[in-house]
């Protein structure tokens, strides 16, 4: 059975693959620039430069808040198939990575805190349960100086 290594990351080739899945293949985290910076079973965290395109509001230069909304959504949705993947190491990568296949968002909402105004922004996401059909994930969304400027929370179904 294989194991996470000894400091809980899991093997490249696993972690490479959720990269080609969430920044490549699905088109809209694409075109909204989301870039993860850590992949962990607990913890999933990614960055988004800002560009005109994701402007909401033109005399502030704000993003979006269906991008903060829809960033999150997706960060929460991972962090449930990263914590899915963390309980099945007996599996291959690929057998992982088919659990994109079945996350789905079921609940969502969030708690914009803060005008989105910066040059870049980091999120976070946690699982903080995962049963065998549903996930309850915590998401968080920084400006460049570290301040929270969203907060959100999701239900995710994962199988």
């Amino acid at each position: 059975m294989k194991r996470l290594s000894p400091d809980g990351h899991f093997e490249p080739e696993f972690v490479e693959g959720v990269r080609a899945i969430f920044e490549e293949k699905i088109v809209f985290n694409q075109v909204l620039g989301l870039k993860l910076s850590e992949i962990t079973p607990t913890v999933v965290k990614a960055r988004l430069e800002m560009k005109p395109e994701l402007v909401g509001h033109f005399a502030y230069n704000r993003v979006h808040g269906g991008v903060i909304s829809a960033s999150l959504d997706a960060l929460g949705g991972l962090a449930c198939l990263v914590a899915k993947a963390a309980r099945h190491m007996d599996q291959t990568p690929t057998q992982r990575l088919d659990f994109f296949l079945k996350i789905g968002t079921i609940d969502l909402r969030i708690d914009y805190l803060r005008q989105g105004i910066g040059t870049h922004f980091d999120m976070r996401a946690e699982v903080l349960r995962l049963g065998s059909r549903v996930g309850s994930t915590r998401m968080e969304f920084f400006g460049p100086d570290g301040q929270l400027m969203a907060t959100g929370s999701g239900a995710y179904i994962v199988s």
